[in-house]
């Protein structure tokens, strides 16, 4: 069980690197190296947050949420069985993984003008785009862990005569379930990376779309507004993420 102090010692250790980024900002922009006016000061961005969060702010971290979740959800969702294949069949693996690393290398931005042509400047297209993203991050996280899993498991639940269906459910499902998790982690954090390229089809409500219209009038201090909203909540979901695969994989470190 943890002590108070033990638990005040760790507050500091996740708080001190903010607290030095926030006043490496100040340093920046008092120290005339770049003009101030490039540099919006963090207390005039925390102003500028609170006027949208009585605005537009809400509706935006909505939108750019939901099609985050949904891209991820499809996108994981197919790249678990492929990556189990993949992982899994090593003639399967050989076949298609040359496809998958030549697809996986394009970035999503140069896809736009082909995503626009086949499926218009709707919901549609962004959730393409967060889909494509998503699922070759997640595609290579599963066929890398899975190849990982020793056969040995199979072989000891064979010989104390398991059926095939309860290998899988008893052995391969909980084995898969790290990877699982882990791919989920990296594609949300690879979709929230795509969310502006996304949300440059004609998105109207967003963060992506936010940062955009505030490029267009030079207004940095909701441009750096945006850029905080995204890394806030994929901070959030991965710090979730990361809390719910320590129960579900407790169990790996007792065997440890």
């Amino acid at each position: 069980m943890k002590t108070p102090s033990s638990w005040w010692g760790r507050a500091a250790l996740v708080l001190a690197p903010w607290l030095v980024i926030l006043l490496l900002w100040y340093a920046i922009r008092l120290s005339g190296l770049v003009n101030p006016a490039l540099v919006p000061a963090p207390h005039a961005v925390a102003e500028k947050f609170w006027e949208l969060a009585r605005t537009r702010l809400p509706m935006d971290i909505w939108m750019s949420t939901q099609r985050v979740l949904l891209g991820v959800t499809l996108g994981v969702a197919l790249a678990v069985p492929v990556g189990f294949c993949l992982g899994w069949y090593e003639g399967v693996r050989t076949f298609i993984e040359p496809v998958i690393n030549f697809f996986r290398a394009l970035p999503p931005i140069a896809l736009i003008p082909l995503v626009i042509v086949y499926f218009g400047i709707g919901e549609l297209a962004k959730t393409i785009i967060l889909f494509y993203a998503s699922f070759f991050a997640g595609v290579i996280v599963m066929y890398e862990g899975i190849a990982q899993i020793s056969p040995i498991y199979i072989k000891v639940a064979r010989t104390l005569g398991a059926k095939d269906m309860e290998i899988f459910r008893k052995v391969i499902v909980p084995l898969t379930i790290p990877h699982i998790l882990t791919a989920i982690r990296v594609a949300l954090g690879v979709a929230w990376a795509t969310l502006v390229a996304s949300e440059l089809i004609a998105a109207q409500q967003g963060l992506g779309a936010l940062i955009q219209n505030a490029s267009s009038f030079f207004q940095l201090d909701v441009i750096y507004v945006g850029i905080i909203c995204i890394g806030a909540i994929a901070l959030v979901m991965d710090t979730v993420l990361r809390m719910v695969s320590r129960r579900l994989v407790a169990w790996q470190d007792r065997m440890a």
